[in-house]
């Protein structure tokens, strides 16, 4: 039999070339680098499978050949007619079992796969099917029978890449509709897609800016995909959770009894009996899209009588890297002892953390009048009358389970002041250990 990641590269490129029929751009550039194969001047893995052209009842069919998108021309392929697509089976004496088969559909396709595997699971169930965002108008919220559901194969896993509602239609459905729904920044739309970058899009596509950034997020799904298989050491983690707001906060980073699962091909195939799992993460711009998830639990002190509404930034050192000024806006105002969860997430891995620096970030103006008011009114040392007071930060890692608690470097010393920095290092008996690990 053949290897499973040759058949899913191969479907991606019958994908490709309805894509191309349609006049949609899902080539290699179009996916802000080139296959591995083209930088490499390598000739694509040969395949005995044929696509042949009918142009009538008569015709005897013409060849179209994959990378050689001139045999469309060639064969007479004429977009302006309707174009049916005759997807052939084999024979039972081939003796090739359906649980081996693994269809990818992108957008309507994700649909057909569904209907196909719905029609073939009256014998024998397909082994997988994957959506790549599938299309919202008219399915979102139809019967199982009528779009792609969890009844079609034996695993079926969707990515929802453009959910954005107007009007009451999105282009992508917003519903789980597979045993696994992966909701990339929550689905809506992606990032490097926004309309606020639509003037980047007038600059260098004209009057095509607007569908070239609705297909962005749209196509994204299916970029996401092929990053799975080219980058098989980076797998993107996504984690379940009831809706972004709550996985902003980093309240959703377990992977305790199948909570958690990675994005594309090598997805864990599990199954539930009755419900859908809805994954959340958080992904780069551009390929490699992987990033590394931290929640961060800080409780702040705060013995004033007027809420403080503060933006800080940490930076962090690990054991093969570091990152600088990482901003944080917390959702409120910090009014009492109350703990505070958010989501920090970093696109490079820097290994395990050692410390953590701390920097209330407010502006120059109030950082003149706090001292002011030190000055006039002398606070007693290690006194919390003065503002906001940290004693230690709670971390843990989404990608590696870890818990981590970092404590203040002068425990005589819990006053945040603005525009200084507070280091926090490792509370844990071993972090000498680890302090020496990059030395």
């Amino acid at each position: 039999m053949e290897n499973p990641l040759c058949v899913s590269i191969f479907l991606f490129y019958c994908i490709l070339i309805q894509s191309s029929a349609h006049g949609q751009s899902l080539g290699p550039e179009s996916f802000g680098r080139r296959s591995r194969a083209a930088e490499t001047n390598k000739t694509p893995q040969e395949t005995r499978t044929k696509f042949l052209l009918f142009r009538g009842e008569t015709d005897k069919g013409c060849q179209i050949l994959l990378n050689h998108s001139d045999t469309l021309q060639q064969c007479g392929f004429n977009s302006s007619l309707p174009l049916v697509m005759i997807v052939h089976g084999w024979l039972e004496s081939v003796q090739f079992s359906p649980s081996h088969v693994h269809l990818i559909g992108y957008s309507l396709g994700a649909h057909v796969s569904g209907f196909a595997g719905s029609y073939m699971s009256r014998k024998h169930k397909i082994g997988r099917i994957t959506g790549l965002d599938a299309a919202g108008p008219l399915f979102e919220k139809a019967s199982l029978s009528d779009r792609l559901s969890p009844d079609d194969a034996n695993f079926v896993d969707a990515i929802h890449t453009f959910t954005w509602e107007h009007m009451g239609l999105s282009v992508g459905m917003k519903q789980p509709i597979a045993h696994y729904d992966f909701y990339p920044n929550g689905g809506s739309y992606q990032p490097g897609c926004h309309f606020l970058e639509l003037y980047k899009h007038f600059a260098k596509h004209g009057l095509n800016a607007i569908t070239r950034t609705v297909k962005c997020a749209h196509e994204r799904s299916v970029h996401l995909f092929i990053d799975s298989l080219l980058h098989a050491d980076m797998q993107s983690m996504a984690y379940l959770c009831r809706d972004m707001d709550r996985f902003s906060q980093g309240l959703c980073l377990s992977c305790k009894k199948g909570r958690c699962n990675t994005l594309g091909y090598h997805t864990r195939q599990e199954r539930q009996s009755k419900k859908s799992k809805s994954l959340f993460l958080v992904t780069r711009a551009q390929s490699p899209f992987k990033v590394y998830h931290y929640q961060f639990k800080i409780r702040f002190i705060n013995q004033t009588e007027n809420p403080v509404e503060p933006t800080f930034t940490v930076s962090f050192l690990g054991t093969r890297g570091e990152r600088q000024k990482i901003p944080i806006t917390l959702s409120k105002g910090i009014t009492s002892n109350e703990t505070y969860s958010f989501l920090i997430t970093l696109d490079v891995d820097i290994g395990e953390l050692i410390m953590i620096k701390f920097k209330w970030e407010n502006r120059m103006v109030w950082s003149n009048v706090w001292n002011t008011v030190q000055t006039i009114i002398p606070w007693g040392r290690g006194s919390l009358h003065s503002g906001l007071a940290l004693k230690s930060i709670r971390v843990k890692v989404g990608e590696t389970q870890q818990r981590m608690t970092f404590c203040s470097e002068n425990m005589n010393d819990l006053l945040l002041h603005p525009a200084r920095e507070k280091t926090f290092v490792r509370c844990e008996a071993n972090s000498e250990t680890l302090k020496r690990k990059i030395r």
